[in-house]
């Protein structure tokens, strides 16, 4: 096994330093920032910070759209020792409510409607809260500004809260050196540049969205962060801010695949990158059609360890389906049931191990002890691993493969049913544009096959061209008790399909 070489991490607020003054760091509707007002805006934000908050450690919570504030902060309450906690702005107040309570979030920044949504007993006792816009001005007018940080990189910084598709939202911990590290990784192996613009549409409050900043800026690139109504919002800003990287998940690929792109929206674009969910062959395909002379980065990652895998550009045509290779600075396993490295072509659990795996989850020990768990004897880096609880297999070329989540798998009369096999097969139709396979609590069967599909066109005599073809792909236990059409389907906080909200609407 080749030996992982990892560089010395730093605090967070050091990315800062990393851009030439006067280029574009910031592309706000307000107006540009440079890497010079970058670094001076964070010192500004992290010095009212740090007059504000009663100790180092402190929470302080967000909860805005994309703007400067929402930009800045992770930066900033990293270099004023706090921790930030980033609440997406798609969340209802009962949500922001529990992360608020979870957290023990000392101060919360919003803007006015959504401050104005808090009801009585939604903040805790000793939780400040201050507008978005009053902020910015106070940390501006306070005149107080904090030099570059030498904050233990090991120190907690963060708490990014999971979209909950199992119980209430968990708090992931994460460290300077676990978002630095992240940052560099993701930089290096996507070969980003000074002059690199990356379009930010996922929300910042997820790992793989906040790291749309954090690689650009280690790389002295821009960010143009934008939250979009319309898929068509996407395709336009590409071409007004010449957008030469953008990340997004599989739902919103297939919705700009959907789009009559224009050679201006394309032309500037150098690298796609997909993580979220897997991407189908025909996805793919529609992608390198689109754009032709940009790279494609299919990616897999979990919150608890950030990023795991991708694939190198130069694969996917020929292995559109894989989860590729280990990033840089991880150690990916492939565990069988035995404890053993699964041989190759053999299914086993994905293990994280590595300086990117979080901290656990915060003031949860139980949920802790289930997912983060000594790391496997043979792991160069020992320590705490994260068992990610995904079953995945390694070929002989050492591509890796997505089978399905252990908790997922579908039991139907004594069979295991991966229920991504199902879909992946439906969507080869060609005659659905998405689809979604779950157990739902069957008397005969223990459970039975449904699947959630979104047409591509007009579905009125497409289920029976559907379970022909279904029939004819897959054996007769893999066969849907029932399929359920949809005109859209339901999306969770981080632009995933609500599977949670989807099995809540076929059992209630």
């Amino acid at each position: 096994m080749a030996h992982i070489d990892v560089p010395q991490a730093k605090p967070l607020d050091h990315i800062v330093e990393c851009g030439r003054e006067q280029d574009p760091a910031l592309i706000l509707r307000s107006g540009s920032l440079s890497h010079g007002d970058l670094r001076q805006r964070v010192a500004q934000l992290a010095g009212w910070l740090a007059q504000q908050m009663p100790e180092n450690g402190a929470r302080v919570a967000t909860w805005a759209a994309k703007g400067e504030l929402t930009c800045l902060m992770p930066l900033a309450a990293a270099r004023a020792g706090l921790v930030h906690v980033p609440i997406n702005p798609l969340l209802k107040r009962t949500q922001a409510a529990h992360i608020l309570a979870d957290s023990g979030a000392f101060m919360l920044i919003a803007n006015k409607s959504r401050l104005g949504s808090l009801e009585n007993g939604d903040v805790p006792m000793d939780c400040t809260l201050v507008e978005e816009a009053e902020a910015l001005a106070a940390a501006k007018d306070l005149g107080e500004t904090l030099p570059a940080s030498t904050h233990d990189p090991d120190d907690l910084t963060a708490i990014l809260y999971t979209s909950g598709s199992t119980g209430r939202p968990k708090g992931v911990m994460l460290s300077h050196a676990n978002l630095w590290l992240g940052a560099v990784s993701v930089a290096r192996y996507l070969n980003m540049l000074a002059d690199d613009v990356t379009l930010a549409v996922l929300p910042l409050s997820f790992d793989y969205g906040q790291n749309q900043l954090l690689s650009t800026w280690i790389a002295g690139g821009s960010v143009v962060p934008l939250d979009y109504l319309f898929p068509r919002d996407v395709m336009k800003a590409c071409a007004k801010h010449q957008i030469t990287t953008l990340a997004a998940v599989p739902p919103l690929w297939v919705q700009l695949m959907e789009l009559d792109w224009t050679e201006e929206a394309v032309a500037s674009m150098q690298r796609m990158t997909n993580s979220g969910g897997a991407l189908t062959r025909d996805l793919v395909a529609d992608l390198r059609a689109t754009f032709p002379a940009a790279q494609l980065f299919p990616m897999y990652g979990l919150t608890e360890a950030f990023r795991s895998t991708y694939l190198d550009p130069e694969l996917v045509d020929l292995h559109p389906t894989s989860m590729g290779k280990a990033i840089p600075f991880a150690e990916i396993l492939v565990i069988d049931d035995e404890g053993e490295v699964a041989n190759p072509g053999e299914e086993g659990e994905l293990v994280h191990c590595g300086p990117l795996v979080a901290q656990g989850y915060w003031q949860d020990p139980e949920r802790t002890a289930a997912r983060f768990k000594p790391a496997p004897s043979m792991s160069q880096f020992g320590g705490m691993a994260v068992w990610s609880g995904d079953r995945v297999r390694r070929e002989e070329n050492g591509l890796l493969y997505f089978v399905g989540r252990r908790d997922a798998m579908i039991k139907s009369a004594g069979n295991r049913i991966s229920p991504q096999e199902v879909e992946e097969a439906a969507i080869a139709s060609d005659l659905v544009a998405e689809a979604v396979a779950m157990g739902i609590p069957d008397d005969r069967l223990g459970h039975a096959v449904h699947l959630v599909v979104r047409s591509s066109g007009d579905n009125s005599d497409t289920e029976p061209l559907l379970r022909k073809y279904l029939s004819k792909e897959l054996p007769n236990f893999m066969q849907p008790k029932m399929i359920h059409w949809r005109e859209a389907m339901p999306l969770n906080p981080n632009g995933k399909i609500d599977r949670t909200a989807l099995f809540r609407d076929l059992t209630e």
